[in-house]
């Protein structure tokens, strides 16, 4: 057993980390600016800390054998491209602070969790993107301060393992969707706003959806059961150079939706608006994948969908009649006594 924490543990993918980790008999401490959303934590110990403050890295970090870096402020492309300052600012200090106090504490290991997002702009131009290998990284170029964060800290690991022997892991997402992840306010991510938008259709019984662009942007997709295994078989792995973690099915975002509208068993109508749409396309190559891990992810677009669906399509109601109430209650405090006579 060992002693193991996960920053950013209160978020999606920390939160289902938490959990595989627990049933891989471990003891982990989440440390968060929040408690999970949609559900108890599994952590033996759970700490609200901000790890943009340098003191607060110090008591996450003391007395664990590993760290996976999870924490980060972040979103969807809504809010990816309208937060570029707060973004660059917050992620530098959770991740300097962070691997800093990791190395004065002296934990054995540490994975940090970037993103396709540090791709250059220039390989992403084209809907039938070429799979991006993971030393397209450079010449550098990505495209918003999101990306540049996770390229920086990516190469602060680098530094840290030859400098000074800490044992650094890097993973870069490609797209993690699933059930218990953020789904509505803004900083969901496609899969889940899809998902929201089609379960919102059919519950209203209007088929319309909106759609950012045009729709033919493409990307892959990675089911999050398939994420935390991976990361997991990296943290064990003797594998130091940043490896891609994803599927490597391109699908467009039209065809996500109308994969989301067969599990939903609706007929939609989609209406494209103008939105934020990221890069042009984007697929991950996981020929290294393969290679190191002798894996790579195994449940299918559509089984992971049809799970986030179904979870996605119970929650609606419940925040839909909660809207209601909120606005009730705001109009009735509105009204001037006089107007009650």
């Amino acid at each position: 057993m060992k002693k193991i924490l996960v920053t950013g543990a209160g978020g999606f993918i920390g939160h289902h980390l938490v959990s595989y980790l627990k049933k891989e008999g471990h003891w982990v401490r989440g440390v968060d600016i929040k408690f999970p959303e949609y559900g108890p934590t599994s952590a033996d110990e759970f700490l609200p800390l901000d790890l943009r403050r340098w003191e607060h890295c110090l008591q996450a970090t003391r007395d664990v054998d590993e760290v996976y870096a999870l924490a980060a402020d972040m979103g969807g492309m809504g809010f990816i491209s309208a937060n570029h300052a707060r973004i660059l600012h917050n992620n530098a200090l959770i991740n300097f602070h962070t691997l800093e106090a990791a190395r004065a504490n002296a934990v054995k290991r540490y994975l940090y969790t970037s993103s396709a997002c540090i791709y250059p702009e220039y390989k992403q131009m084209e809907t039938e993107v070429t799979p991006l290998k993971e030393e397209d990284a450079y010449p550098a170029a990505p495209q918003d301060a999101y990306g540049w964060e996770k390229l920086i800290a990516e190469r602060l690991c680098m530094h840290y393992r030859e400098d000074y022997g800490i044992q650094t892991r890097i993973v870069r997402f490609h797209n993690i969707f699933g059930p218990l992840g953020t789904w509505d306010g803004g900083r969901e991510k496609a899969p889940a706003a899809l998902c929201r938008k089609i379960a919102v259709a059919k519950l209203t019984e209007n088929p319309e959806i909106e759609i950012w662009g045009d729709g033919e942007q493409t990307r892959s997709f990675c089911y999050i059961d398939d994420c935390v295994k991976g990361i997991y078989k990296l943290m064990q792995s003797d594998y130091p150079e940043p490896l891609n973690l994803g599927q490597d099915r391109l699908v467009s975002i039209d065809q996500l939706a109308d994969i989301i509208a067969k599990i939903a068993g609706l007929r939609i109508v989609k209406r494209h608006v103008p939105g934020p749409q990221g890069v042009r396309g984007r697929n991950s190559d996981n020929t290294r994948l393969r290679e190191v891990l002798g894996w790579e992810p195994e449940i299918s677009l559509e089984e992971g969908l049809a799970r986030t669906y179904a979870w996605i399509e119970k929650q609606v109601p419940a925040r839909t009649t909660e809207s209601k109430q909120k606005r009730e209650t705001s109009r009735i405090a509105q009204i001037k006594p006089s107007q009650l006579l």
